[in-house]
C-alpha cells in the first residue's frame, strides 16, 4: 500500500519499479484521480462553510426584518448539492484506495530484472547430492507403497489436492513440526504463537491477501476466511499499534495448518504433497525498525537454512527476480531443496521483506522514546519451513532401496528413537 503524497512527490520512482515488475505505470493515473478527489473535497468543504454562514446570515436578516429569500434559494441549493458531493468524496476516496492497494510493492534496488522464474539468481548451493545404487522414486510412490499415504482415501472424503498419512508418516509429519518450533524458539529468539486458523477480511486486507487475491482464498459462510499461511495472524499481532522502538524487533512463529484454493493452478503438481489445499507450515515473522529490515531478512533466511542444514537436506537459496516476486514483497529469497525423485530443486521457503507496504495497510508504527513523531514498521515473513515439502523431501532423500525411510538423526528423539520407517506388517 502506498502513500499517494509520495507518489505525488516522485511520480517517477514509483512507475519505475512498477516496470520493473513488467507492470504499466500507474502515477500519471493515480495523481489524476487523488487531484480530482482532493477538488472535490475542497468544494464539499467550501460548500459547507458557505452553508452555515448563510444559514446565519438568513437568521439575521429575518430578526431585522429583511428579505432573506435570496440567501434562502442558496442554501436550499447548497442543501441538493453537498449531499451529492459527499457521495462523489465517498466514491473517489474509495476507488483511489482500491487502486492503491491493487499495485504490487516496488522492488528493492538490487532485485534482479526479469519476467519470470528464469531470471532468479542463484546465490549459493549447501550439500552433497545423495547417489543412489537404484532409481530413486518419488514421495507419493514411496508413501503409497508404504501403505502410510493416501491420496485415494482423502479425494473420496475431500476431492483433489488432499492427502491423508497414517503411522509413522504422520508422527514424522508431527515430529517435524515440533523440532522446527523448538529450534527456532530456542536459538533464533522467535517467540511461538498459537493463532486462530479463521480471520476476517481487514486482516487478510493488512497483510495484502485482499483484494486481489480473494479467489485463492477459502471464505466460511460467517464472513470468515481460512488462514493461506501463518503469516496473517502473526503479522496482525501488532496491527493498529504504536509499538516502543526499543522493544523491536519482534520475533513470531507458529505451526499452523494452512488453505489455499490453488486457483490457477490447473494442471501443475496434479500428484503428490507438493500443491494442496490444505497443508502444515512453521512461520516465521519478524516486526522491526526499518533501518534493521535488512539484517532481519539475512537472519530469517539463514534460521530457514539452519532446517535444512541439520536434516543434511541439499538446497539452493536464490534472490527472486523483480516479474517472480509476491504481490507484497519488496525483496524475496526462495530456498529450494533437492528432490531425487524429481531430480530438480523445488521451493520448500520464500523469506521475504516487505518494507512498510503492509504496515501501511495495517496502522503499524513505531515511536523511539522521547520522539513524538512515529515511523511504519517494517515487516518480513518467511516459511521455516513448509512441513509437508520437509516430509517430502526427507522421503526421496532418506529412501532406501527396500522402501523405506531412514529417519534424520536429529529427528530421532522426536520419534522415540525410531531410525526408519517401514512398511507395517
Amino acid at each position: 500500500m502506498f502513500d499517494i503524497k509520495a507518489i505525488r512527490e516522485n511520480p517517477a520512482f514509483y512507475d519505475a519499479g512498477w516496470q520493473k515488475r513488467g507492470l504499466e505505470p500507474h502515477a500519471e493515473e493515480l495523481i489524476a484521480l487523488d487531484e480530482l478527489l482532493r477538488a472535490r473535497q475542497t468544494e464539499l468543504q467550501e460548500g459547507q462553510a458557505r452553508r452555515n454562514v448563510a444559514s446565519k446570515a438568513i437568521g439575521q436578516a429575518k430578526a431585522k426584518g429583511e428579505n432573506a429569500d435570496d440567501l434562502i434559494q442558496e442554501v436550499g441549493a447548497l442543501k441538493k448539492r453537498l449531499p451529492e458531493l459527499e457521495e462523489e468524496v465517498r466514491n473517489l476516496t474509495e476507488k483511489l484506495t482500491d487502486r492503491l492497494s491493487r499495485l504490487d510493492n516496488i522492488p528493492a534496488d538490487d532485485v534482479p530484472l526479469g519476467e519470470d522464474e528464469d531470471s532468479n539468481e542463484e546465490i549459493r548451493r549447501w550439500g552433497d547430492i545423495r547417489s543412489f545404487n537404484f532409481e530413486p522414486k518419488q514421495h507419493f510412490d514411496l508413501g503409497e507403497d508404504l501403505g502410510l499415504m493416501s491420496f485415494e482415501a482423502a479425494a473420496n472424503m475431500s476431492g483433489a489436492r488432499f492427502v491423508a498419512l497414517m503411522g509413522d508418516l504422520a508422527r514424522l509429519e508431527r515430529a517435524l513440526g515440533a523440532w522446527m518450533l523448538d529450534t527456532h524458539t530456542s536459538e533464533f529468539g522467535f517467540q511461538e504463537v498459537s493463532p486462530p486458523a479463521l480471520v476476517r477480511d481487514d486482516a487478510l486486507y493488512g497483510t495484502s491477501q485482499l483484494p486481489k487475491f480473494k479467489e485463492d482464498l477459502f471464505e466460511t459462510t460467517s464472513g470468515h476466511f481460512l488462514i493461506p499461511t501463518g503469516e496473517v495472524p502473526l503479522t496482525n499481532l501488532v496491527r493498529e499499534q504504536i509499538i516502543d522502538a526499543d522493544k523491536l524487533p519482534i520475533r513470531y512463529t507458529a505451526l499452523t495448518d494452512c488453505y489455499r484454493s490453488e486457483a490457477g493452478s490447473s494442471g501443475k503438481d496434479t500428484r503428490g504433497m507438493i500443491r494442496l489445499h490444505q497443508f502444515k507450515k512453521v512461520e516465521m515473522v519478524c516486526i522491526t525498525k526499518q533501518e534493521d529490515s535488512w539484517d532481519e531478512l539475512e537472519r530469517m533466511t539463514s534460521a530457514a537454512e539452519t532446517i535444512l542444514q541439520r536434516l543434511e537436506l541439499p538446497y539452493r537459496v536464490l534472490t527472486l527476480c523483480a516479474g517472480d516476486m509476491g504481490f507484497s514483497a519488496h525483496k524475496t529469497y526462495d530456498l529450494e531443496v533437492w528432490l531425487p525423485g524429481q531430480d530438480t530443486y523445488r521451493e520448500i521457503s520464500s523469506c521475504s521483506n516487505t518494507g512498510d507496504f503492509q504496515a501501511r495497510r495495517m496502522k503499524a508504527r513505531y515511536r523511539a522514546e522521547g520522539d513524538k513523531k512515529t515511523s511504519f514498521v517494517h515487516t518480513l515473513n518467511g516459511s521455516g519451513l513448509a512441513v509437508g515439502r520437509t516430509l517430502l523431501a526427507i522421503m526421496e532423500n532418506y529412501q532406501q532401496a527396500d522402501g523405506s525411510i531412514a529417519i534424520p538423526t536429529v529427528l530421532q528423539p522426536y520419534m522415540n528413537g525410531q531410525t526408519e520407517i517401514k512398511k507395517p506388517c
